[in-house]
């Protein structure tokens, strides 16, 4: 059940969605702990934020273009900013998130740029009182976006994530370590000491060695 937040101090910031899709323990390591680290994948994504991080109005191909707008959704208790919001002549929003990379990223972490592009528009639905029908990523390496559709199954996604980031929040428990895809990318690996496998087991002693929580 999707609870109304008031106050801003409990509102679930909307790049906790996406740490959460991608490692709820990054997430738990980001907004439970409160640490943070750089990589060559997070110092690029900031880089091209530098485009997008000054606020701002212009008129653009017949468009009300701003940029780092201020998003907050009560009912859901999200609050954020997103990175460029088009406005049409009869002021429905078009939010456009920027990444770095190509559109070529795996299955699932397109799904987790979706979840966090999806939750910009249903902020700016409860702002505008507009329908958002659809947003665009846009991947800098590529220089493309590519257009996300805010599906009802989308929609229930982000409501169904911001649950699970607010439980996940509200116990302070990061939960345990994992080895897998994700961890190669992950800014926070050294501070996260996923479990190294080397045969694929694992001793318990060697496990407790290299989780953080143990």
């Amino acid at each position: 059940m999707v609870r109304s937040v008031s106050d801003p101090a409990d509102s679930i910031p909307l790049s906790a969605l996406q740490h959460w899709c991608y490692c709820p323990r990054q997430c738990a390591l980001i907004h439970v702990e409160q640490v943070f680290a750089d990589n060559l994948h997070t110092m690029r994504g900031q880089a091209v934020h530098k485009q997008v991080d000054q606020p701002g109005v212009e008129t653009r191909a017949g468009l009300r273009v701003e940029r780092a707008l201020p998003v907050w959704n009560d009912r859901l208790g999200l609050i954020g900013k997103a990175d460029i919001v088009e406005f049409e002549d009869d002021g429905t929003p078009y939010p456009v998130e920027y990444k770095h990379g190509s559109r070529s990223k795996a299955a699932w972490i397109a799904a987790c740029d979706d979840l966090q592009l999806a939750a910009q528009a249903l902020c700016l639905e409860k702002m505008t009182g507009k329908q958002v029908p659809a947003g665009a990523l846009y991947y800098a390496t590529s220089r493309r976006r590519r257009e996300v559709l805010v599906t009802m199954a989308l929609r229930e996604r982000v409501a169904e994530a911001t649950v699970a980031v607010r439980a996940l929040i509200d116990a302070g428990v990061v939960p345990p370590a994992v080895n897998d895809a994700r961890c190669k990318n992950c800014s926070l690996i050294e501070l996260c000491q996923p479990v190294l496998r080397d045969t694929g087991a694992t001793s318990p002693a060697r496990a407790r060695l290299f989780d953080a929580d143990a």
